[in-house]
């Protein structure tokens, strides 16, 4: 029987008690044969949510620890609530796969803002990309040159713009961009939390290929998203020689920024 590609099939939970839940992320939601980093993320996010059981409530501050790399397949998270306050709760999460976890994540609960236009905001995402992917932009798909390693394409339409991979370090800071929407299901604030991990890694930018992987990453959840392709702009400050920082603002198709992320990760060898 084929896998199911949908996202919110990706996000389901079964309840095993005592603030436990069984996911699996199947072969659909992996860079190369490993699971996605934001795609974990956001099933401990769903966890936290659920055992905290409150309506409209979200996980506003992802904060999460990669440990160990897992394989396709099931997983249990485990949850246990540290506070639960009037605007603003903490619950802790651990994804494990057998004895082992592979993520360890703080995540704080709350109300995002709501539909009305912010006191002050800088968003670098509009002036550069529109709310729909330019005419002619490849999605990854059979034939595409990340097809073999980014299987997410399965479950979500992802359509990078290449133009800013191959800058050397001496004309600037590498600039990557994507349009991504998941397929048969409108976007929500889960898979928001996956854009927030879902471009390559900006070494490509200096020619440092290969896997890079993440240590820390800590999201933010600023609104929900609207109906319809969210932009993805990956940029860094320093890339070292053997860590770097990677930042994700994810702008929703109404100019809203929804998302925002910080991560620090590792080089990979040349």
């Amino acid at each position: 029987m084929t896998s199911s590609t949908l996202f919110t099939d990706a996000m389901a939970l079964t309840s095993s008690g005592n603030g436990v839940y069984r996911g699996e992320l199947n072969e659909h939601w992996t860079i190369g044969p490993k699971v996605h980093g934001g795609a974990m993320l956001a099933l401990c996010a769903n966890a936290a949510r659920t055992e905290f059981g409150e309506a409209d409530v979200e996980p506003i501050a992802v904060s999460g620890n990669f440990l160990w790399a897992p394989d396709p397949g099931a997983m249990d998270v485990v949850t246990t609530v540290r506070k639960r306050g009037r605007r603003v709760s903490l619950v802790d999460v651990e994804l494990n796969q057998g004895e082992r976890t592979a993520l360890r994540a703080s995540i704080t609960l709350g109300t995002p803002e709501h539909h009305v236009p912010p006191l002050l905001s800088v968003n670098p995402v509009i002036p550069l990309m529109t709310p729909e992917p330019p005419p002619g932009l490849e999605p990854i798909g059979p034939g595409h040159s990340m097809a073999d390693i980014v299987h997410l394409a399965h479950g979500c339409d992802i359509r990078p713009s290449l133009t800013t991979f191959s800058r050397r370090a001496d004309q600037g800071m590498p600039v990557i961009e994507y349009w991504v929407r998941p397929r048969g299901v409108a976007p929500d604030v889960l898979f928001a939390l996956l854009c927030g991990d879902v471009s390559a890694p900006v070494t490509f930018g200096v020619n440092r290929f290969g896997w890079a992987p993440t240590v820390q990453l800590t999201a933010f959840l600023r609104a929900r998203p609207a109906d319809g392709w969210l932009r993805v702009m990956c940029t860094a400050t320093q890339i070292g020689q053997d860590w770097f920082d990677e930042d994700h603002i994810v702008v929703d198709c109404e100019g809203r920024i929804i998302v925002q992320t910080r991560q620090l990760a590792m080089v990979p060898t040349r």
